[in-house]
């Protein structure tokens, strides 16, 4: 059995090859070239994003509109239209899950794609609850006497567009403190839906007949509320993107109408 012979203490230890100018110039160049793809990449996609968020904003306005003017045919388009934001989040999550696989992005650039796909779907879903709002509108239609008793639910919609489009403006700047006076807002919104729960009560304590109808009404206040949340989740991705934390603490939610048995009581 062959036993190897320990190197001689005047052997030489070869240096590596030095890299030669061009070759740190290729290499360098490779590097920039990668950057700037990831960063034509990412632009597409914010691109996206953008546009989805201003549809969005033009469905809640609309949505509310059409309950307002008490207009069919509205109420019909923000429903067709919600098919066109559903497929912009497809298109979104597919090149964010490229971007991922070819360009293996670190840091902020990762939260950056990862915040994408959240937004996308907190935006996707703010859709669906415009969406629903319109078709139960379509059903009111049947009941014209209960428009007056929506007034509020103008406001609240209002509302919910307003903080969305801080949101999406404190997106685009890096703006935490916006991002953080849009989160705060969210309580007021959660106030102003468990106010119109308390009066859909009372006008359905009031007359049995008015039950159908204000339970619709209820379900599309509901639906407000909820895209308030969605509209929070993506102002809180805003400082996730800046300073890479999430929430440590579940926000409190000041609609108390899911957790309190007793919300009646002081109708009686």
């Amino acid at each position: 059995m062959e036993t190897q012979q320990p190197s001689s203490p005047n052997q030489r230890i070869r240096a590596p090859k030095a890299i030669s100018q061009g070759g740190l110039d290729k290499i360098m160049s490779e590097q920039k070239h990668i950057v700037s793809a990831f960063d034509r990449d990412l632009e597409v996609i914010q691109a996206h994003i953008m546009k989805m968020g201003g549809m969005v904003e033009a469905l809640i306005m609309d949505a509310a509109k059409s309950f307002d003017t008490r207009d069919v045919e509205l109420a019909a388009d923000v429903r067709a239209r919600d098919k066109a934001i559903d497929q912009l989040e497809i298109l979104i999550n597919d090149e964010a899950a490229k971007l991922l696989a070819l360009r293996s992005p670190t840091a902020i650039d990762l939260r950056l794609v990862l915040s994408v796909i959240k937004v996308a779907s907190n935006l996707e879903r703010i859709g669906d609850y415009s969406k629903n709002m319109a078709k139960r509108t379509t059903v009111l239609m049947e009941m014209p006497h209960v428009f007056d008793k929506g007034q509020g639910l103008r406001r609240l919609a209002r509302e919910v567009e307003l903080m969305l489009k801080d949101a999406l403006n404190a997106y685009v700047q890096r703006d935490v403190k916006l991002a953080e006076e849009v989160i705060q807002r969210d309580r007021d919104v959660d106030q102003m839906y468990s106010g119109q729960f308390r009066e859909f009560l009372t006008y359905m304590m009031e007359d049995p007949r008015n039950i159908t109808p204000c339970m619709h009404l209820h379900f599309i206040a509901k639906n407000i509320e909820r895209m308030g949340d969605h509209v929070t989740s993506i102002a809180e991705q805003v400082i996730y993107i800046v300073t890479g934390d999430r929430p440590t603490e579940e926000r409190e939610k000041k609609d108390k109408t899911s957790a309190d048995a007793n919300i009646s009581l002081d109708l009686e």
